[in-house]
């Protein structure tokens, strides 16, 4: 079994866990901080949304220098949850492809991440992909889940039941 392959069943049960969470994000409250420190909910969910834009630069790009980039960053201004899921299906389905196409030689590459002259990582594309973006919208998603208890909005069972939701898994 290829690399991809393995990477893309977790890839579309991570999908589903963000757009189920995404789904109950309130429009009325994108302002929603549960800290002065915490990101705005409504930004938190676009960027949520568009993390797997950053999943494609990575399985697409031959390295990322964060001080001069190549590539467009996401506007995070949130408007609605419809908009807010259609960025997610329009990212994920890019980033999907990426992965479906990407060879086990490519997923075994350096991938060089800068931030200038500041090297953050010089891993494989696959340990890349896995820490920097894979396990990044895994901790956003369950950050988004925390906003959504403290609001009082039933939080959806992504890895098991939650206090609001049995799992079907």
């Amino acid at each position: 079994m290829r690399i991809a392959e393995v990477l893309l069943e977790d890839f579309d049960t991570e999908i589903g866990n963000t757009r189920r969470t995404l789904e109950r994000v309130p429009e009325d409250k994108p302002d929603y901080q549960p800290h002065q420190k915490s990101t705005a909910l409504g930004r938190l969910a676009l960027h949520c949304a568009t993390l797997p834009l950053f999943g494609y630069y990575l399985l697409s790009d031959d390295g990322m220098d964060l001080a001069a980039p190549k590539r467009p960053q996401a506007a995070l201004a949130f408007t609605t949850r419809a908009h807010c899921l259609e960025e997610l299906e329009s990212s994920a389905a890019q980033c999907r492809q990426a992965l479906a196409q990407a060879t086990d030689p490519q997923m075994q590459e350096i991938f060089p991440f800068r931030m200038g002259a500041q090297t953050i990582s010089e891993l494989s594309r696959l340990r890349t992909y896995q820490r920097l973006f894979f396990n990044h919208l895994v901790h956003h998603t369950a950050q988004l889940g925390v906003y959504l208890r403290l609001l009082e909005i039933p939080v959806p069972a992504l890895y098991g039941p939650s206090a609001d939701e049995a799992w079907v898994g």
